[in-house]
């Protein structure tokens, strides 16, 4: 129940909404009463049970109060005018039209209830999605190295769906059905208190199996959200690693591993399926079974002269008990359905609850400019148990290059993510400006840096859209001159639309090079202070390399840059070189200095690599 409430707190702005719902439901199922109590009188009259006595009775005009019995006196009253000043037909032909009447406006308002349900419904969804997209948005980088994408994907879109089915059941489930349940009840009263009475000892042994398959349902649901997070995982997965998958012919085993997955899937779904159809005719059963036992004991009371119900009055009493019957099986469907939404709520709150390990102190400070200096001091981290960094210390003036090698593993990228605070250091301070990062917003920090990866981030949207990537003020002068800083500009002239050409997923439709040099143009674009090149031309070949390094050099012109390098040759003109070895400083210096140390860590990379270009 607990979690049931906080999946409806997303449709808490919609209260209001949610009462014109339930009234107007409620109308709608007094005026479905209305129609049985006219047929009362139609069947009177078509069976000839009025007799002269009992019309005279009901001519007699009822003096005004506030009971209900008044309204019944009152509808008597016109019925045996109409049927003595006009006729009998002319009574059966102003009964239907009271009917048709009744059943519009009961439709209408069944009609309108449903739009108000869908709006409340779609808000609900937009609500969660946003809720949970915001959430990931949020997060720190570390909550998503432990997760599959496909699964968060499927969280945030699949899971959120369910929710959908989910508040339209709890919508009928706790507001509609149970109205019309009393207002039928209250109807089975008023006619019969004897046959409802009996009604009730039948009724609840209706719910007596469902208790064992919506218990089930819970746990299988859940199951079978889980598989379908693997399976987004794998096509997401295999999507964007289909080079490979072709180059290594792996198609087979692809398909046969997908198809596991698949099967696997569908059988679970199956048997949640048949599960959850079995509430409907279990339900179905067990009306009908009521039906017939309150046919056995009110019929055994007329034939015994013990029940004062004429023919007519029992045939209503039937054909109300059924007509209560539906949105008892429709609470019962319900509550097999909903299930299936706790279980996708449970997993939208599993990602809503996380904890954010990065976040700004309430006093944070905001950095308006970047004035002096960057200085790691004492900085030692770790993901998990094994210390990445260890007692890191240097320091970066204003409009100096610094440059970080050293092999995989050793902690480059790390101090990066570090410096724009993705993660939190657990020991030692990160200081801009003398101020340690964490007393800074991470929106005014970040808002100092440009950062250009070594893998080519791009969006699927156009060249220019990319290059002016979260800026909705752009001009074409801006972007261009942004561009042509970064040797991209007569490429993209040369594109089919220019700057307006979709880059394609991830870029595909540009080559390596075209692409990294659209990321240093939004860096460039964005024109931050403070670079961080991690191994931006490592992967390029080496005529893509001059150029885009050339663009490089462009882009670091007059702002203090931190150079992760692979390849020596880029970070010769560094102010200062780190050496880095399992997440130590081993050496620092200029290039020519670094180069003397015989037997040193940079001389041996510097061989290694001079080895390599010559083979």
């Amino acid at each position: 129940m607990k979690l049931f409430l906080r999946i409806l707190r997303f449709a808490q702005p919609y209260t209001f909404n949610a009462l014109i719902f339930t009234l107007i439901a409620f109308i709608s199922t007094i005026f479905s009463i209305v129609n049985f109590a006219l047929l009362i009188y139609l069947l009177d009259l078509l069976f000839n049970n009025l007799t002269e006595a009992k019309l005279q009775s009901m001519l007699v005009q009822p003096i005004f109060d506030w009971k209900f019995d008044y309204l019944l006196k009152l509808c008597n009253y016109y019925f045996a005018y109409t049927i003595q000043h006009h006729g009998k037909f002319a009574a059966i032909q102003l009964v239907c039209l009271q009917v048709f009447l009744a059943t519009f406006l009961s439709n209408l308002g069944l009609y309108l209830s449903v739009v108000i349900r869908e709006r409340i419904k779609n808000r609900v969804i937009r609500n969660a999605r946003n809720a949970i997209f915001n959430k990931m948005m949020d997060l720190h980088l570390g909550y998503f190295s432990n997760q599959r994408k496909g699964d968060l994907m499927n969280r945030s879109m699949g899971d959120t769906g369910e929710l959908e089915s989910m508040v339209n059941n709890s919508l009928n489930l706790f507001l509609r059905e149970p109205l019309s349940v009393v207002v039928y009840l209250i109807s089975l009263l008023a006619i019969s208190w004897q046959l409802t009475i009996f009604t009730f000892i039948v009724v609840p042994l209706m719910g007596a199996g469902i208790s064992y398959i919506t218990s089930s349902l819970r746990r299988k649901s859940s199951r079978l959200l889980h598989l379908g997070g693997l399976m987004t995982s794998s096509i997401e997965e295999v999507l964007g690693a289909l080079r490979v998958v072709k180059s290594y012919n792996a198609d087979n085993y692809i398909i046969k591993k997908f198809d596991d997955n698949n099967k696997n899937f569908i059988d679970h779904a199956r048997k949640i399926n048949l599960m959850s159809e079995l509430a409907s005719p279990f339900s179905e059963l067990a009306g009908v079974t009521l039906v017939i036992c309150v046919v056995l004991y009110g019929g055994n009371l007329m034939l015994n002269g013990q029940s004062t119900l004429s023919p007519s009055q029992f045939t209503i009493y039937l054909m109300l008990l059924a007509k209560l019957l539906q949105p008892i099986k429709a609470i019962i469907s319900s509550v097999a359905s909903l299930q299936r939404g706790l279980a996708s709520g449970k997993r939208v709150f599993e990602v809503l609850d996380t904890q954010n390990e990065v976040i700004d102190k309430p006093n944070a400070k905001v950095l308006h400019t970047f004035e002096n200096s960057i200085e790691f001091r004492n900085v030692s981290f770790k993901y998990e148990q094994d210390w990445i960094l260890k007692n890191v210390s240097f320091l970066i003036k204003k409009g100096s290059t610094v440059a970080l090698v050293g092999a995989s593993g050793s902690g480059k990228s790390t101090i990066a993510d570090l410096l724009c605070r993705f993660y939190d250091i657990q020991e030692g301070e990160i200081l801009v400006d003398g101020i340690d990062i964490r007393d800074i917003t991470q929106k005014s920090l970040r808002e100092q840096m440009g950062i250009v990866t070594q893998e080519y981030i791009l969006f699927n949207d156009s060249i220019f859209n990319n290059i002016a990537f979260a800026q909705n003020n752009a001009t074409q002068t801006q972007v261009e001159q942004a561009a042509r800083i970064a040797n991209a500009h007569d490429f993209i002239t040369n594109t089919s639309e220019g700057y307006q050409t979709n880059a394609g997923d991830r870029g595909t439709k540009l080559s390596g090079g075209q692409k990294q040099r659209i990321s240093i143009a939004r860096a460039v674009f964005k024109n931050p202070p403070i670079m961080i090149l991690d191994e931006a031309t490592s992967s390029l070949d080496t005529e893509s390399e001059k150029i885009v390094q050339t663009a490089l050099n462009n882009l670091m012109e007059n702002r203090t840059s931190l150079i992760i390098a692979h390849r020596l040759s880029t970070i010769q003109h560094a102010d200062q070189i780190i050496v880095l070895q399992k997440g130590e400083i081993v050496e620092r210096g200029t290039h020519e200095q670094l180069i003397q140390i015989e037997g040193g860590a940079y001389q041996n990379l510097n061989n290694m690599q001079a080895l390599t270009s010559v083979g």
